[in-house]
């Protein structure tokens, strides 16, 4: 892998492996390290990409990796995700008011913190899954686990988070 194929390739899911990255870690600063790290080790080991089949993956599972042991250095425990992800919420505001966009708004945050309670694995999933959009098979890929482990957590996850939604009145059953 050249020059011009790294920034074909790679700089661009270098935003979704911030987002990815920032969940994990719940400090910008963190997230913007870890993703430098991984770009620096992609870059190292250009020459072994070829045998990689699905780059993309190996990128977001270097990410997980380097996170968990970024949390673990520094013992600390994650509480909660920063909001202030760069693609927190997009709100197609034709038709909508300020106080549906305020509600929206406070849901989307609500979600996020709910998120933010969720064992590690499920967080993952539903941050790959519904904020990402990878495929089951990528989500596997990305988090070294099986298809039936995603499908498993991303169902726990979103029952969850609708359960505690529904529980709130944010949505019905």
């Amino acid at each position: 892998m050249g020059l011009k194929e790294f920034q074909e390739n790679i700089l661009p899911i270098k935003n979704r492996l911030f987002r990815f990255a920032l969940r994990i870690v719940s400090e910008p600063v963190e997230a913007e390290d870890v993703v430098q790290e991984v770009l620096v080790k992609v870059w190292k080991n250009r020459e072994k990409l070829d045998e990689v089949t699905n780059v993309e993956a190996w990128c977001l599972r270097v990410t997980k990796n380097l996170c968990i042991d970024k949390l673990r250095s520094k013992h600390k425990r994650v509480v909660s995700f920063s909001s202030e992800s760069p693609e927190t919420l997009r709100i197609s505001d034709k038709g909508a008011n300020p106080y549906q966009i305020a509600s929206m708004k406070d849901t989307f945050q609500y979600i996020q913190d709910l998120m933010n309670r969720l064992p590690e694995k499920q967080k993952a999933v539903m941050q790959l899954r519904d904020i990402e959009q990878l495929t089951y098979k990528e989500i596997a890929e990305a988090l070294d686990i099986t298809l039936n482990q995603v499908k498993i957590n991303l169902f726990r996850a979103r029952k969850e988070v609708k359960d505690q939604l529904v529980r709130l009145k944010f949505v019905e059953k």
